[in-house]
């Protein structure tokens, strides 16, 4: 019966059959609306959040609709990210494959020689981010005119990433009866224009989302540089300090850096491995569990279905990739209606994301900044930085140290003008009496190798130049650093400060990172 569910929306029998192998037996209210339709061949306007099934509501009817035996790209999906394209990509290989059909990734950040090569399989849908594709078309590496559906998902942050121009260079190289299909979790203006140039009479479609943020939970970010996580985070745990807390990362390779820099911070540092075999796995947060370590670093793979009770604090040290996993980290802590707190560390690059998670989820998603060991907003924390560089400017002392006025009048100024004296005395050169041969002057023209000579010629009496030329010898002498291939060097940088289990399981190729 439940297959007939997914026959019933006019599916075929192959779709259907993958549906239920994965265990899905029932459409959501998006696969409902939407499949149905996108067969029809009307264009689609869908607002629906993450975590409501829009991926397959699309995916499966563009699928259906391709024709195998075909050597050209037929259907086109953008995402505004590599990491949501990937996803699409792993979802999209399971259920082509039945259909005889071939998937392409063409995504930034990748090797373009690599996608060009592979562009020669003749793929039937091609899915990636705007700037890749549009590069491509640019080099006349592929061809759209035989596309005939086109989706665009999470089409308000292709705006917000300002791709819309790319998106359309994209749009314009297909033929003119493609089929679009817009998915969205907002619905900004230029959302509503764009539909206007390129849709015709969309369908449209609202989900409510199913997911939401416990009420419980305490949800906050703060913003820094790249290079300043780490302190951020040192700084958070030292202020809540919690008995424990869940740290979490986008990649397997990060958590290794991480855990050598928290462990120097004097923190007791846990890691979850997504491959990790059960047994390391059980150890690991058996530990975690009894206290034994204060911080867990992981995944989202490597924490999917983790129960840690009474824990009382998740940092995301790398935003979540979307609103869906942003709710899954949430859930590790604040629940049985226990209180939590949710912090995420985020570039000014990644500040949108936040954003996108306020109005996604409805929750209250303020920044926040530290000052001196409290949470405070970061005009607070602006205008108090201002007060104090005021401070300094009137004379007044700050926190017990010297103010830049009293340092003028000490022996600072007093070492300068002593200085000065000495260099204006006999019209700029030292008095006479007080030069002494081989002693390095201000503004003399040697420089410091030939300096260290003169004072080696003095102390061994033998001449200067010889005294330099060992050191010229040493230099010489030092034996070229290898150089490493691009691919030595990520390997390397890889399995920097990585347990020696993964180490070796990288080694043999039996990993699943």
């Amino acid at each position: 019966m439940s297959m007939q569910n997914w026959l019933d929306l006019g599916l075929n029998e192959q779709l259907a059959e993958a549906l239920i192998e994965e265990g899905i037996e029932e459409p959501t209210a998006v696969q409902a609306e939407a499949i149905p339709v996108l067969l029809g061949g009307q264009d689609v306007s869908a607002r629906s959040q993450t975590g409501t099934g829009k991926t397959l509501a699309y995916l499966l009817p563009l699928l259906q609709k391709l024709n195998a035996s075909s050597k050209e790209i037929q259907g086109v999906v953008i995402a505004p990210t590599q990491e949501l394209a990937m996803q699409i990509v792993r979802v999209a290989e399971f259920y082509a494959k039945p259909l005889g059909l071939r998937v392409q990734q063409l995504i930034g950040g990748a090797a373009l020689k690599r996608q060009v090569e592979k562009l020669k399989l003749h793929p039937q849908i091609v899915i990636g981010t705007p700037g890749r594709i549009h590069e491509l078309l640019k080099l006349r590496k592929i061809k759209l005119h035989a596309v005939n559906q086109v989706v665009i998902d999470e089409v308000d942050q292709v705006f917000q990433l300002s791709s819309t121009r790319e998106v359309e260079t994209i749009l314009f190289a297909m033929g003119q009866n493609r089929q679009i299909a817009f998915f969205s979790a907002t619905y900004p203006e230029q959302m509503a224009r764009f539909e206007g140039r390129w849709m015709n009479e969309p369908y449209r479609i609202q989900v409510a989302p199913e997911h939401r943020v416990s009420e419980t939970i305490t949800n906050y970010y703060f913003v820094c540089d790249k290079r300043d996580k780490p302190d951020i985070a040192r700084r958070i745990i030292r202020m809540l300090k919690p008995k424990s807390a869940l740290l979490f990362l986008n990649e397997t390779d990060t958590i290794s850096n991480w855990e050598a820099k928290l462990s120097y911070e004097g923190f007791t540092v846990e890691a979850l491995y997504g491959d990790a075999d059960k047994q390391r796995r059980a150890a690991t947060l058996a530990r975690f569990r009894e206290g034994a370590c204060q911080l867990l670093l992981a995944t989202d793979v490597a924490a999917r279905g983790l129960d840690i009770e009474g824990l009382p604090l998740v940092i995301n040290l790398e935003p979540a990739l979307d609103a869906d996993h942003y709710v899954h980290r949430a859930g590790r802590t604040g629940r049985m209606g226990r209180t939590g707190t949710v912090i995420s560390i985020v570039t000014p690059q990644e500040h949108f994301i936040m954003d996108k998670f306020r109005k996604q989820l409805g929750i209250d998603l303020p920044e926040k900044a530290m000052l001196r060991g409290r949470l405070v907003t970061p005009e607070e924390a602006r205008n108090d930085k201002a007060s104090f560089k005021r401070s300094d400017y009137t004379g007044a002392p700050k926190s017990g140290l010297a103010s830049g006025s009293d340092y003028a009048q000490g022996d600072g100024a007093r070492g300068e003008r002593q200085r000065v004296e000495f260099r204006q005395g006999a019209g700029g050169q030292a008095p006479q009496g007080e030069r002494r041969r081989g002693e390095v002057q201000p503004g003399s023209r040697r420089n410091d190798a030939t300096a260290d000579g003169a004072v080696r010629a003095r102390t061994t009496g033998i001449d200067a130049t010889a005294a330099n030329e060992p050191q010229k010898a040493a230099v010489q002498a030092k034996p070229k650093a290898k150089m490493l291939s691009k691919q030595e060097r990520q390997k390397k940088s890889k399995n920097k400060g990585a347990p020696k289990w993964l180490k070796a399981k990288r080694e043999s190729g039996d990993t699943k990172e």
